[in-house]
C-alpha cells in the first residue's frame, strides 16, 4: 500500500517538474526577446515624448483651441504607445495572446457602453467640441440656464463662472443638445429699454430728444442702427422702446451701460420737461359712492356740527 500511494504522488510531481523546466527552457530561450522587447518599449516612449512635442508645437502655429490641442496629443501620444506594445508583444511571439486579449476587451467595452452611456456622451460630445469649438475659454456663454465665462472645457464637461461667482460644470451633452448664446462672438450686445412718456408730450419731440440722448452716450456703437418705436396704448402712458447696441463683454459691462441709459434719459426728459407718467388711482369715501373728497369733507363737518349742537 505504501509504495502504491508512493506511486500515484510521483506521477503528478513528474509531471509538474516537466512543466517546470519547460517553463524554464523557454524562459532562458526568450530571454533575448524579452530584453529586445524592453529596449522597443524604451525606444516607442522616447519616440511618443518627441512626437508629442512636435505635435505641440504644430497646434500652437495651427489653432488656438485649447481642448482640440489637449485632445490630439493625447491620442497621438498614447497611438505611438500603443504601437510599441503591439511590437513588443509581436517580438514575444503573443501575438494569439494579444488578439485574444482584444476580443475580450471589445466585449467588455460593449458591456460597459450600456452600462456607462452618459459618460460616453459627454466624452464623445467633448470630442465633437473640441473639433468644431463652438466656444472657447473666456467666452460669455448662455447654456441650460447659466450664464457665465468659460474658465475651462474638456472631453467631459464645460466649466463656467457666473457673474454671481459660483462654478458651474455643465455636461459636454448638455452642451452639444441645448442651444448656446455666445455673448462674444459679435463683440456688441443690444440693450432693449422700455419706456412710456404722458398723452400730452409731442411724440416726435419725444423721439428726437431720445434718439439725441443715446448718440451722446460713450461706448455704444453702431449708431446708425439704433432702433426708436413706440409699442402701443398703455393704461396711463404711450409706451416706446429704444433698441441700441454697445461693446461687449469689454468695459463697461451690460448693467453699467442700462443703467446709465436709464439716468441720461430721465435727466434728458426733465431738461425738457416730459412727464413720465405713472398709475393714478381714485379714491372714493362716499358711502353710496360717486361723491368727491371734497364734497365728502364738507358733508362730514354738517354731521360734525350737528352732533355738537344736539350735545
Amino acid at each position: 500500500m505504501p509504495d502504491s500511494n508512493l506511486a500515484s504522488f510521483e506521477e503528478p510531481l513528474k509531471l509538474i517538474l516537466d512543466k517546470i523546466n519547460k517553463w524554464g527552457e523557454t524562459a532562458i530561450t526568450m530571454l533575448p526577446n524579452f530584453l529586445v522587447a524592453i529596449l522597443v518599449m524604451f525606444a516607442f516612449v522616447l519616440i511618443a515624448k518627441l512626437v508629442k512635442k512636435l505635435v505641440t508645437k504644430l497646434l500652437l502655429k495651427t489653432t488656438n483651441n485649447q481642448a482640440l490641442q489637449n485632445l490630439v496629443i493625447r491620442i497621438v501620444y498614447f497611438s505611438v504607445i500603443l504601437i510599441g506594445m503591439f511590437v513588443a508583444l509581436g517580438i514575444l511571439e503573443l501575438d494569439k495572446t494579444v488578439t485574444s486579449l482584444l476580443a475580450g476587451v471589445g466585449v467588455i467595452g460593449l458591456a460597459l457602453g450600456f452600462a456607462f452611456q452618459d459618460i460616453a456622451s459627454n466624452f464623445i460630445s467633448g470630442v465633437i467640441l473640441a473639433v468644431r469649438s463652438p466656444i472657447e475659454i473666456g467666452d460669455i456663454i448662455e447654456v441650460s440656464d447659466y450664464m457665465g465665462t468659460v474658465t475651462d472645457t474638456n472631453l467631459r464637461v464645460t466649466t463656467i463662472k457666473t457673474f454671481q461667482g459660483q462654478e458651474v460644470f455643465i455636461p459636454n451633452s448638455n452642451i452639444l443638445q441645448d442651444a448656446i448664446v455666445n455673448y462674444t462672438t459679435y463683440g456688441k450686445r443690444r440693450i432693449d429699454l422700455a419706456v412710456g412718456v404722458s398723452y400730452g408730450e409731442d411724440l416726435r419731440r419725444v423721439k428726437r430728444i431720445v434718439l439725441d440722448t443715446i448718440d451722446k452716450m460713450e461706448n455704444v456703437v453702431d449708431r446708425e442702427n439704433t432702433i426708436f418705436a413706440y409699442e402701443g396704448f398703455g393704461a396711463s402712458s404711450i409706451d416706446f422702446q429704444i433698441k441700441f447696441w454697445i461693446e461687449y463683454p469689454n468695459h463697461p459691462s451690460y448693467l453699467e451701460m442700462r443703467s446709465e441709459a436709464i439716468m441720461s434719459i430721465k435727466e434728458a426728459f426733465d431738461q425738457a420737461d416730459i412727464m413720465i407718467p405713472f398709475p393714478i388711482r381714485t379714491l372714493d369715501f362716499g358711502i353710496k359712492g360717486g361723491e368727491k373728497l371734497s364734497e365728502m369733507k364738507v358733508h362730514l363737518a354738517e354731521i360734525a356740527k350737528h352732533s355738537e349742537n344736539d350735545n
